[in-house]
C-alpha cells in the first residue's frame, strides 16, 4: 500500500473502504486513536488492508467497557461471548471464585472481576501465547495465570471451590475450520478453534469434569452453536449438571449453563 500523505482521517477511511472494511470509518477512528505519529497510521493501515484483524492492528480489544490487550496468536474476544458473562453474573451475582477455562486473552476473568469487585480470579490455558497475554489483562484484578491443558493446569485447592467455571471453548468442527473468516482461519491458533470433529471433543471433557471444581450451587458456562445444543445438553447431563440454555438474538449466542445441586456431594 502506498504511504498515507498526507495522514487524515478521509485517507485513512478511504484505504480502508477501498480494501472492503465494511466498518470502514470505526475502523479508521480506532486506528488514528492508537497511533502516536503517521508512520504509525500507515504502517497499521497497511497491515489492515493486508488483513490483520483489525484487534490484532491496534493491539486491543473491547470486551464489556474493559480494553483487553490482544497479541498476535491469541484468539481474539468476540462481543457475542459477553452474553456468556451476562449469564455467569445473573445466575452467581456474588460469587467469589471465579476460572476462566481455555481463557485465551482473559476477556471472559477480567470481565466477571470487573463486575463482582474483589474475588478470587484464576485463568488457565495450554497456549504459552495466550497464557501470557491474559497475564497482562488479569493483573489488574489480582488474578492467577496458569498454563496447561484444561483442569491439570489449575491448583488443586480449587477443587469443590468454583463458583463460576467459564470455559469458551473452541466448537468449530475439524471439517469446517477453512470456512471460517479469513482472519481468524489464518491469525487465531487453531487449538483456539478446532474442536473436533462434531466440534464438541473439549465440552465433553470440560462437562465430565466440572464437577469437582465446582462448588454446591456453582455453574459451568459454555458457549455452543444451536446446531450442537442437543448434544451439548446431553453432554452436561450426563456429567450431572442441572442444565438450561440461554439465547441471545442481539448477538446471535447460545450459551449453555450447568449448574452442581446445591446440597450434592463431590464424587
Amino acid at each position: 500500500m502506498p504511504p498515507l500523505s498526507p495522514v487524515s482521517p478521509a485517507s485513512v477511511v478511504a484505504a480502508l473502504r477501498a480494501a472492503g472494511c465494511v466498518f470502514a470509518e470505526d475502523e479508521a477512528r480506532l486506528i488514528l486513536a492508537a497511533a502516536r505519529t503517521p508512520d504509525e497510521v500507515a504502517a497499521m493501515v497497511g497491515r489492515r488492508v493486508e488483513g490483520l484483524p483489525l484487534e490484532l492492528v491496534v493491539g486491543h480489544a473491547e470486551f464489556r467497557g474493559l480494553r483487553i490487550a490482544v497479541e498476535p496468536g491469541v484468539f481474539v474476544p468476540r462481543r457475542r461471548t459477553e452474553f456468556l458473562v451476562e449469564q455467569a453474573l445473573a445466575h452467581a451475582p456474588r460469587a467469589s471464585v471465579v476460572v476462566d477455562l481455555c481463557c485465551g486473552s482473559g476477556a471472559v476473568g477480567a470481565a466477571l472481576a470487573a463486575a463482582l469487585g474483589q474475588v478470587e480470579l484464576h485463568a488457565a490455558d495450554i497456549d504459552p501465547a495466550a497464557t501470557r497475554c491474559a497475564r497482562r489483562n488479569v493483573a489488574a484484578f489480582g488474578g492467577h495465570v496458569h498454563t496447561g491443558d484444561l483442569f491439570a493446569a489449575l491448583p488443586d485447592e480449587l477443587r469443590g471451590r468454583v463458583d463460576i467455571l467459564a470455559a469458551n471453548v473452541p466448537y468449530v468442527p475439524s471439517g469446517e475450520v477453512g470456512l471460517l473468516p479469513a482472519e481468524a482461519r489464518e491469525h487465531e491458533p487453531l487449538v483456539a478453534l478446532d474442536g473436533g470433529a462434531d466440534g464438541l471433543d473439549i465440552l465433553r471433557e470440560v462437562a465430565a469434569g466440572a464437577r469437582d471444581w465446582l462448588a454446591p450451587g456453582g455453574c459451568l458456562l459454555v458457549e455452543t452453536s444451536e446446531r450442537q445444543l442437543p448434544s451439548a445438553v446431553e453432554a452436561f447431563r450426563s456429567a450431572g449438571l442441572e442444565t438450561r440454555s440461554a439465547y441471545s438474538e442481539e448477538l446471535y449466542a447460545n450459551v449453555l449453563i450447568g449448574v452442581v445441586p446445591a446440597g450434592s456431594v463431590r464424587s
